[in-house]
């Protein structure tokens, strides 16, 4: 009896209808582009801000800004390999 429930586990085949599919990639595409996007300009506005503190004199923690928005970025670049890994 064991083998018999055993063997009747289905195992279905993931397959997204290729309509459904091609939507998908356009939304994660776009999402992919914004968060580059979001991360260049993080990059760049936590430059600018520690040059402006540094002529002002002012000391502040841009440092750590900074590691939040690399952090970002290094999870924007490999979310999809991660996900392929996880799942594929």
């Amino acid at each position: 009896m064991i083998n018999f429930l055993a063997a009747a586990i289905p195992d279905p085949t993931r397959q997204a209808p290729d309509a459904l599919a091609t939507k998908v990639d356009l939304v994660l595409g776009i999402a992919a582009w914004a968060g580059t996007v979001a991360g260049v300009a993080g990059v760049l506005v936590t430059g600018s801000m520690m040059a402006i503190s540094v002529k002002r004199g002012e000391s502040s923690e841009h440092m750590s800004r900074l590691g939040m928005v690399l952090v970002g970025c290094v999870l924007v670049s490999t979310a999809g390999p991660i996900i392929q890994f996880v799942f594929g």
